[in-house]
């Protein structure tokens, strides 16, 4: 099975640039990787926020898999405490390793799915990186990162 995959960061964008990148791509649910997704900061991504204009902007389903955030102990090493980004990684991946997401996260609910967290680019988010863990782990995924 192949699986169409994106991913987008919420920092950045419009709200008018993040509907339109999401239905333009066709995707059909938004997998909310966050550890924290209420946050004043977030804008219009708050999580209840979100799940509405998702569904009346697009008719996209919202989910939030906080199995697939960092803790909050790993994202403050990295984020407050200035971490090695190499560090990080190897931190999330294992604790991906350890959840055993692969077992708990049916690949149908990522397909034409789009996994959302808050950094600009993928480069340096762990959105990248459970992607390319499940697709490690199971194959044939596509990933496409919307910027």
């Amino acid at each position: 099975m192949e699986i169409e995959l994106f991913t987008i960061g919420f920092t950045r964008k419009t709200a008018r640039e993040f509907f339109t990148s999401l239905k333009d791509a066709g995707v059909r649910r938004v997998v909310d990787v966050r550890l924290n997704n209420n946050s004043q900061l977030a804008g219009f991504s708050k999580k209840e926020d979100l799940a509405y204009f998702l569904r009346e902007i697009g008719g996209i389903e919202y989910v939030h898999l906080p199995e697939l955030a960092p803790t909050q102990d790993i994202l403050d090493a990295y984020r407050k405490h200035k971490g090695d980004w190499g560090i990080y990684e190897k931190q999330f991946l294992d604790l991906m390793a350890r959840r055993q997401v692969e077992k708990t996260v049916r690949p149908d609910l990522l397909d034409h799915g789009c996994l959302l967290c808050s950094e600009h680019l993928p480069h340096h988010c762990h959105r990248r990186l459970v992607a390319e863990y499940l697709n490690a782990k199971w194959g044939g995924i596509k990933t496409k990162h919307l910027v």
